[in-house]
C-alpha cells in the first residue's frame, strides 16, 4: 500500500543516543585549527617535530627509543596518518562555515545593493522632479524682463493719457472761444438813431396809437 505523504512518519528510535554538539563552537575550534595549519609556524613545529623524533629514535639510548627504524618509523608513520586524516575533516569544516559566512555576507550585499538602487532611483526621481520645478520657477532674469515688460507698458500707457489730455484740453479751449465770440455779437448794443428819427418814429407811433375819439386835424 502507498504511504500517505500528509500522514507524518514517527520518530525513529535509535539504539545511540544523539549526540548533541554545539556547531558554533566546534565550528570556532576547527576554524582556529584549520587556520594555525595554514601558517609558516605550524610547518616551523612540525619539521622541529619530525626531526627531533628521527633523530631521537636514530641516535638515542636503545633502551629509551620507542619506534624503531628498522620499521621505517612505524608510529611516526601512523602519527602523521592520523593528523593527516583529521586535518582534511577539519579543513573541509572550516571551509563549509567560510562557505557559508561567504553566503551570508553576498546576501547582505545583494540586500544592501537594492536599497543602494532603490535610493539612487529615488535621488534621480527627486533631482528630475526638482529640475522640472526649477524650470517652472521664475529666475532673476525673466523676473527683471516681466518688470521692464510692465515699466514700458505704464510708460506707454502715460504717454497716451498724456496726449489724449492735451488734445482735450485744445478741443475745449476751441470751443469756449467760439462761444464766447457768439456771445459778444448778440449782447452788443444796437445802434443808436438819430433824434429826428426816433422822434418821427414816435409821432408815427402816437399816430398809430391814437384811438377814434381823438380829434383829427384839419
Amino acid at each position: 500500500m502507498a504511504e500517505r505523504l500528509d500522514t507524518p512518519k514517527a520518530a525513529r528510535r535509535t539504539l545511540l543516543p544523539r549526540v548533541r554538539v554545539e556547531q558554533d563552537a566546534f565550528g570556532k575550534i576547527s576554524e582556529g585549527i584549520a587556520r594555525f595549519m595554514g601558517t609558516p609556524r605550524f610547518l616551523l613545529y612540525m619539521t622541529v617535530f619530525c626531526l627531533l623524533w628521527l633523530g631521537f629514535n636514530t641516535w638515542g639510548p636503545e633502551s629509551l627509543r620507542f619506534d624503531s627504524a628498522a620499521l621505517g618509523f612505524t608510529a611516526l608513520t601512523l602519527m602523521l596518518s592520523l593528523q593527516a586524516s583529521y586535518s582534511a575533516p577539519l579543513i573541509l569544516l572550516a571551509q563549509n562555515r567560510q562557505t557559508d559566512r561567504d553566503r551570508v555576507s553576498a546576501e547582505q550585499d545583494r540586500q544592501r545593493g537594492e536599497r543602494n538602487l532603490a535610493d539612487t532611483e529615488y535621488l534621480a526621481r527627486e533631482m528630475a522632479a526638482l529640475r522640472i520645478a526649477l524650470n517652472e520657477v521664475a529666475t532673476r532674469d525673466f523676473v527683471r524682463s516681466e518688470i521692464r515688460n510692465l515699466l514700458e507698458e505704464l510708460d506707454e500707457k502715460e504717454t497716451e493719457r498724456a496726449a489724449e489730455a492735451a488734445d482735450a484740453g485744445r478741443a475745449g479751449g476751441a470751443g469756449s472761444s467760439g462761444s464766447a465770440s457768439g456771445r459778444g455779437g448778440l449782447d452788443s448794443p444796437l445802434p443808436r438813431s438819430s433824434g429826428r428819427g426816433t422822434n418821427r418814429d414816435g409821432r408815427r407811433a402816437t399816430t398809430g396809437r391814437r384811438g377814434p375819439d381823438a380829434p383829427t386835424e384839419q
